[in-house]
């Protein structure tokens, strides 16, 4: 297991939004899906769509840009037009504390 690495605080990210955090040089797309924490790579990988501006209907975050649609909690594509998913990372939450594990 990878080390975890602090990006945010639960008071930063509202119930059904996200926020761009970085880590180690990577943009990465910060959610909070009811209460649970989860982050994607924030590059939409159709056109470089910034996801984390993206909106958040329960796990689906759809890409400001042109509409594709990728899952908040794997990064799994769910809709066109990007043709791949994004990366996910493991989210914990310590306290107020949100943690990302380094890739």
């Amino acid at each position: 297991m990878g080390e975890f690495v602090k990006v945010a605080e639960t008071k930063d990210v509202a119930a059904g939004t996200g926020i761009l955090v970085e880590l180690d040089g990577e943009r990465i797309a910060l959610f909070n899906v009811d209460g649970t924490f989860c982050a994607i790579g924030d590059v939409c990988t159709h056109s470089g769509g910034p996801l984390s501006e993206g909106d958040l209907d329960g796990e689906v975050v759809t890409c400001p840009w042109h509409g594709a649609q990728f899952d908040a909690k794997t990064g799994e594509v769910l809709g066109p037009p990007a043709p791949d998913p994004v990366p996910s990372y493991r989210v914990k939450v310590e306290g107020t504390a949100v943690l990302i594990e380094r890739p």
